[in-house]
């Protein structure tokens, strides 16, 4: 059964969709001002007819783009707005072109207007909302090259022109972006709200009551051993996973792709394992969270395997921003000196392909610090790529 959406999921999503509607709004009030002039001009074109038929393709792209940036219907939604914004720069830049075909040339050396006037501006406020400030920075470029090129020269007109389409562009874009992480920012803050919640109802209902029971099970049964000792071991670990559930809370939703190494990590704790790990989570991309909880659990395994199955053992996560770093304690008789090459050399793997194999496949590096009679520490550096404002955590330290 599938979690129901945390509060605020689609929050990202949808904060930038009223500038959506105000791209509309400009959009269609772009095209009456067009037409406005089309009908002023109509008399002077070189071929009337053609900007009759311009300004019938502009009306008809406007209302295409119209539905596809509110996504108000199925096929606008699959389309996406990014690619749409790219269609509505190459529409746009033929819409200047017509230009060429409608006007006369001396109108365009007079300085008359281009045929999509201050509609051509639609595409480049599109891609800012889409691509941010860089997207928005190009499709102004592109738009006034195609302008440039239909009216031939370089003058304080054009020149004003660029710079306002790039001011409007850097500021539509930019405010997308602060939007956009806010947004996750408060979409993370809300999550932890709920999170803390949850923890303080699981404290309430699995209150120290059930935790000295199961305790008292634990020890009674080591007392009288057979199956009871077997019976107490089972309620040792249930109180441990109580304990660690109570204190970290039910695990929160991570961005797309990622997953909370901190809680990975905290399912292997046991009456003889005892994980440290920070008291937020830990996100991860996910093939570097299943493959180190894979090597720490064969290492933790080694433990039970070479030291007993009663030898205690320590998990230390820590997350240092730039990559994450995670070691395995134990207090046993250590590692004869050569005893990893000598076993990988006579066939047996489990080490090289379960710890060591494990970790570098995700880029990263493992090391052994162990001695005669000084126990082992398997230390794991896995690099982590740095995440965009909208997919940082709240809470997660960076140093």
């Amino acid at each position: 059964m599938s979690a129901p959406p945390a509060p605020g999921a689609d929050l990202v999503r949808r904060v930038v969709d009223p500038l959506w509607r105000g791209l509309v709004g400009y959009r269609v009030l772009a095209w009456c001002y067009a037409a406005v002039l089309v009908a002023v001009n109509h008399a002077g074109y070189r071929w009337p007819l053609g900007g009759v038929l311009v300004l019938a393709g502009m009306g008809l792209w406007t209302a295409v783009t119209s539905l596809g940036y509110l996504r108000v219907t199925r096929v606008s939604r699959m389309v996406g707005r990014r690619r749409l914004a790219v269609a509505d720069l190459a529409v746009t830049v033929l819409a200047v072109a017509g230009t060429l075909s409608v006007e006369t040339a001396e109108h365009i050396a007079g300085g008359e207007p281009v045929l999509a006037t201050v509609w051509a501006a639609g595409p480049v406020l599109a891609m800012a909302l889409t691509l941010g400030a860089p997207g928005g920075l190009l499709g102004a470029v592109l738009v006034q090259a195609a302008v440039l090129t239909v009216r031939g020269h370089l003058g304080t007109p054009e020149v004003t022109d660029l710079l306002l389409m790039l001011g409007a562009a850097l500021a539509v874009g930019y405010a997308a972006t602060v939007l956009r992480a806010s947004a996750e920012r408060l979409r993370q803050a809300t999550e932890l709200r709920a999170a803390l919640a949850e923890r303080e109802r699981l404290a309430r209902a699995v209150h120290d009551g059930v935790l000295q029971v199961l305790a008292q099970v634990k020890r009674r049964g080591t007392e009288l051993g057979g199956p009871a000792a077997e019976l107490g071991e089972l309620a040792g670990e249930q109180e441990v996973s109580l304990r660690t559930l109570v204190a970290r809370g039910a695990p929160r939703a991570q961005p797309a792709g990622r997953l909370d190494l901190a809680a990975r990590l905290g399912e292997l704790a046991t009456p003889r394992v005892t994980v440290s790990a920070p008291a937020g989570p830990v996100p991860v991309p996910s093939a570097v969270a299943v493959e180190v909880a894979a090597a720490v659990a064969a290492a933790l395994a080694n433990v039970q395997r070479h030291v007993g199955p009663d030898a205690p053992a320590w998990v230390l996560l820590e997350d240092l921003g730039d990559h994450v770093e995670v070691s395995v304690r134990d207090d046993g008789p250590g590692i004869p000196a050569g005893r990893l090459a000598e076993a990988e050399a006579d066939g047996r793997l489990g080490v090289a392909r379960s710890i060591r194999g494990r970790v570098e496949g995700v880029g990263g590096t493992v090391r052994c610090d162990t001695a005669p009679g000084q126990g082992c520490e398997w230390i794991f550096e896995v690099p982590l790529p740095e995440p965009g404002p909208a997919q940082r955590p709240a809470g997660r330290p960076h140093r």
